[in-house]
């Protein structure tokens, strides 16, 4: 995005990328669909994007999720919109979207240098590289840096520019999970369950909410619905499931306490409440021995305090908090230790759940960084 803007204001472009070939991450992301962006007004997204809401406001403004859908359209990609109003290419993945913008790229005369890892500045302030052809030296009129959080090392952020940044006085802010699943210590009982996804349930950290899905894992719990909430986690507070959230305690209640006969309590559970295996499982690996009285029963179904003993390690997180500060940069997100040197995506100490969220907020601060720097390259300095 970022380079886009350069070249469409006449600069002379280079992207430089560490890995073999650009886009890892945006087409790791595509294996799962490539959810681009959330299907509603910027009031509703920006919430969603917590403290740095405020800041992140003006590039969301200027790039919001009617101009990302606009955005793919105009590179051949038709978009849908699903049920949850997560909006994907109808194609489902990220390969011919990123073939498309790289052919633009190109035409727009932007050069990709694949295999160049940034090593920090020389001290004339020209950029220093370790490539295939040993070290160079690249003198820019103007950078941006975009160079992703500290998660997924393998795809290419690997946060390894913190201690770059550090040393030219920048105090960064530490890298920590974002959208990163928990660690349950499972009893034996719930082998079988191993991939199961948990449906029809709301989760509670702290203050984060969720109503999506999780998935069982050896581990513990993977999925959206348990990124939503992994904040509250992070931060130390319990994680709770409500299995029966379109229902009250007193309507659970009122169905346990129907005639069982001679039905164990799970069968009795799941044909009154039409719960499945997995979610009394989970119920009885949480809460048990689980309790007789219907009422109590009902406000443990609705409330499972899960015995969580933290997060997944950081290098397995969807994203990262952490990062450039934007108190270190400024209203184009300019380093204001570096005049000229920008910053955009994920680099920036911001979070927010997957969702669209995420991949919008990359690409909007992209633009952002993009046109900023346009305008100081072409101002005198």
């Amino acid at each position: 995005m970022a380079a886009e803007e350069l070249a469409r204001a006449g600069l002379s472009v280079d992207v430089y990328d560490a890995k073999p070939s650009v886009g890892r991450k945006f087409l790791m992301a595509g294996k799962s669909g490539l959810n681009l962006t959330k299907d509603e007004t910027l009031g509703d997204m920006l919430p969603q994007y917590a403290e740095a809401a405020a800041v992140l406001r003006p590039a969301l403004e200027s790039f919001d999720a009617v101009a990302v859908q606009d955005w793919a359209g105009a590179l051949g990609q038709a978009v849908f919109t699903g049920s949850t109003g997560r909006v994907f290419p109808r194609a489902m993945k990220a390969s011919p979207l990123l073939r498309a913008w790289l052919r633009r790229l190109e035409h727009a005369g932007v050069r990709m240098h694949t295999r160049w890892r940034w090593c920090g500045w020389a001290e004339d302030g020209a950029l220093r590289f370790d490539t295939p052809r040993g070290a160079q030296v690249v003198a820019a009129d103007v950078v941006i840096l975009a160079l992703g959080g500290a998660s997924w090392a393998r795809l290419g952020s690997d946060g390894e520019w913190a201690a770059l940044l550090g040393a030219r006085g920048i105090d960064l802010a530490p890298f920590a999970p974002a959208n990163v699943g928990a660690t349950v210590a499972w009893s034996s009982h719930m082998e079988r369950f191993l991939g199961v996804a948990l449906k029809s349930i709301a989760l509670k950290s702290g203050a984060f909410r969720s109503r999506g899905e999780a998935v069982i894992s050896r581990s513990g719990l993977e999925g959206g619905g348990i990124y939503e909430v992994s904040r509250g986690l992070r931060e130390g507070s319990g994680l709770r499931i409500d299995l029966l959230p379109d229902w009250t305690v007193d309507q659970v209640a009122e169905k346990i306490a129907r005639p069982r006969g001679k039905a164990s309590l799970s069968n009795h559970l799941r044909k009154v409440l039409k719960l499945e295996p997995a979610r009394i499982a989970l119920a009885q690996e949480c809460a048990r021995p689980l309790a007789t009285d219907p009422k109590a029963l009902a406000r443990t179904l609705k409330s499972l305090s899960v015995p969580v003993t933290g997060l997944r390690p950081m290098d397995e997180a969807i994203s990262t908090a952490g990062g450039v500060p934007f108190a270190a940069l400024d209203a184009g997100l300019m380093l204001r230790a570096a005049p000229g040197v920008f910053c955009a995506g994920e680099m920036l100490d911001w979070e927010a759940p997957t969702g669209g969220y995420l991949i919008t907020g990359c690409l909007a601060t992209g633009r952002w960084a993009g046109r900023a720097a346009a305008t100081w390259a072409a101002a005198p300095h």
